[in-house]
């Protein structure tokens, strides 16, 4: 039996809870959060559950083994520091830490004492992902030409981060698990329509070694929510919009030919491929079930998490270029892809 302890329980928490209640060999010991009435609603769905205001009885209690934290970003590098310290495996919300020192800081500790690490990339664990993570592995797309993405809606508005630490990182965690390399340098622009708030819209362009090149648009100011994603490749293309409620994923048999045999550039044919489409089969089970479920194995059996606090340092270290970028009116920013060695 793995006892687990949450602190948070505001938006995300209490879907991370259910989630870990309903699983076997698994017990949610304590659940902390500063507010009471949150507290109260904790002990009125799971009486079971033991509930305080202070983090630090998570710490301290000897029976508890893992610890998700599910707190504003600000919060995340001291509340992880101090459960991987206490000797507790930690599963932490994204983005990781609010720097990459922080989150370095992070990877270092939870070496030393040889516990599980692990980032809430969630989308990383949905069917659709893996299904695309799968295409790309097996070649089915062939060489990646573009990540493409729009994701946007009416708020919710952050206040202690701009709308790249909050949407722009789902993109970014699937770029990291789909995309055959990592960018090396960034640009960013954003603007902010809300007096001494971060920016609420902004636009990514991520470069790679090769042709391959990535965009990301978020936006916290639109009128209709959009989650739709395409990426190109030279055998196939791919549709990702997450709104659907059926068919998430479409592959294209479309693309182009180039026929440049000829001796001048100015006669190079271009020829247009157009053939099926079809939707995969996706795995329907929720994706924070399948995370959960990671964690706890991982536990279990000392493996490395899809979702490592390596992934995490890797998203932290485009959103601080990214961010840079952003002040800069969209300078281009070389992302540091220096790793930690174990």
């Amino acid at each position: 039996m793995i006892n687990i302890g949450v602190i948070g329980y505001g938006y995300w928490g209490p879907n991370l809870v259910r989630n870990f209640v309903e699983m076997p060999g698994v017990q949610v010991r304590k659940v902390s959060d500063f507010k009471p009435e949150l507290l109260a609603k904790v002990q009125a769905r799971y009486p079971t559950i033991q509930v305080t205001q202070d983090c630090r009885d998570i710490f301290t209690d000897p029976q508890i083994d893992a610890v998700a934290i599910v707190t504003p970003v600000s919060t995340h590098f001291d509340l992880a520091l101090a459960a991987l310290q206490a000797g507790k495996h930690v599963l932490v919300e994204k983005p990781m830490t609010t720097t990459s020192e922080q989150a370095m800081r992070l990877i270092e500790e939870a070496e030393k004492r040889n516990l599980v690490l692990m980032v809430d990339h969630t989308f990383v664990y949905t069917g659709a992902v893996r299904k695309m993570h799968d295409l790309v592995v097996t070649n089915v797309i062939g060489d990646i030409y573009y990540y493409d993405s729009v994701r946007v809606n009416l708020g919710l508005f952050q206040h202690d981060v701009n709308v790249i630490w909050d949407l722009a990182v789902h993109d970014l965690s699937i770029m990291d698990y789909i995309l055959p390399s990592q960018p090396y340098a960034v640009s960013a622009t954003g603007m902010s329509h809300v007096s001494g708030e971060p920016e609420n819209i902004a636009y990514l362009t991520l470069f790679f070694e090769g042709n391959l090149i990535a965009h990301i648009h978020v936006n916290w100011l639109a009128p209709v929510k959009v989650r739709r994603t395409l990426i190109g490749g030279s055998q196939r293309m791919i549709v990702y919009d997450d709104l659907e409620p059926s068919e998430k994923v479409k592959i294209y048999d479309k693309g182009i030919t180039v026929d440049d045999n000829t001796e001048s550039l100015y006669q190079m044919l271009i020829g247009y491929r157009a053939g099926d489409m079809w939707a995969p089969h996706l795995e329907v089970k929720e994706a924070l079930r399948t995370e959960a479920l990671h964690f706890m194995k991982c536990i279990e059996t000392s493996d490395r998490p899809i979702t490592d606090g390596q992934a995490g340092l890797r998203i932290v270290r485009i959103l601080e270029a990214a961010t840079q970028s952003m002040k800069q009116q969209g300078r281009l920013i070389e992302i540091d892809t220096a790793r930690v060695v174990a």
